[in-house]
């Protein structure tokens, strides 16, 4: 799908990758772009600059997912695209607080499946419509930092699969965005992790590659390729364990979170 003419809404977009692709739907000549996120003071400088609106929502409840979608709806008609591209980073293993779950649940797996409630029938009966996620490389492979995330982030890339068996052939396309170390607030808070081995590239690049990998309605967007080879090797499982262990041993991060 071409974003020209077409309405878009992205969520974490008052920074990052999120505010990277709302520049470039503008860019592309999408018919309207909205933008949301919590920071409404930041957020309303990417809604000027992408001449679309911003609408203040916490993805984690679905009742402001709800209202962005009729805010979004009320502005420019019908959306055809929604980047559902919020998240959050807990560090902590098992022993992570209860809410720190429940937050990374929320935000990394709820916040998908209540944009696509909202949207899903519209779509159907449009038969057009494109569903694209923020999940992570560690959703495909592992995060030694922070088991929250990781988790979730797993969870998140099974419910794309899913949406996308469902609805694939139904005019609905589907993709979920897997990179690994980007260049975002969330990296520096972070610091040095083992997702920079493969090199940290900016959210411009990110953009870039959603915008082939949309024209292409490609599933799995890698920012780096590297990634489709580590799945590959993760199908020894026992072995890509032995070396995950080493790999954490390494650089420390039993104890630390990854991006």
């Amino acid at each position: 799908m071409r974003v020209q003419g077409k309405v878009c809404v992205v969520t974490g977009a008052a920074g990052g990758i999120g505010e990277a692709v709302a520049r470039r739907y503008a860019k592309e000549g999408a018919k309207g772009v909205v933008v949301a996120d919590l920071d409404k003071a930041r957020l309303e400088g990417v809604a000027k600059a992408v001449g679309g609106i911003a609408v203040a929502c916490d993805v984690a409840k679905e009742a402001d997912v709800r209202h962005l979608v009729a805010e979004a709806e009320r502005h420019y008609g019908p959306v055809d695209v929604f980047f559902s591209n919020a998240g959050i980073g807990r560090g902590g293993q098992e022993d992570a607080s209860d809410k720190d779950w429940a937050d990374s649940w929320a935000i990394h797996v709820m916040a998908h499946v209540y944009a696509a409630r909202a949207l899903v029938p519209g779509m159907l009966e449009r038969k057009s419509g494109y569903l694209l996620n923020t999940a992570s490389a560690a959703g495909l492979l592992a995060s030694m930092g922070s088991m929250p995330y990781g988790v979730t982030k797993t969870a998140g890339v099974a419910l794309a699969e899913h949406l996308a068996i469902q609805y694939g052939d139904k005019g609905i396309s589907v993709s979920v965005l897997c990179p690994q170390a980007v260049d975002t607030n969330m990296l520096r808070m972070a610091g040095a992790t083992a997702a920079s081995v493969d090199g940290v590239i900016n959210t411009d690049a990110v953009a870039q590659i959603v915008i082939e990998a949309m024209d292409a309605e490609a599933f799995l967007i890698l920012p780096h390729p590297e990634v489709k080879e580590y799945m590959a090797r993760k199908l020894d499982r026992d072995r890509w364990l032995r070396g995950m262990r080493r790999l954490r041993d390494k650089t420390g991060e039993g104890k630390t979170w990854q991006a």
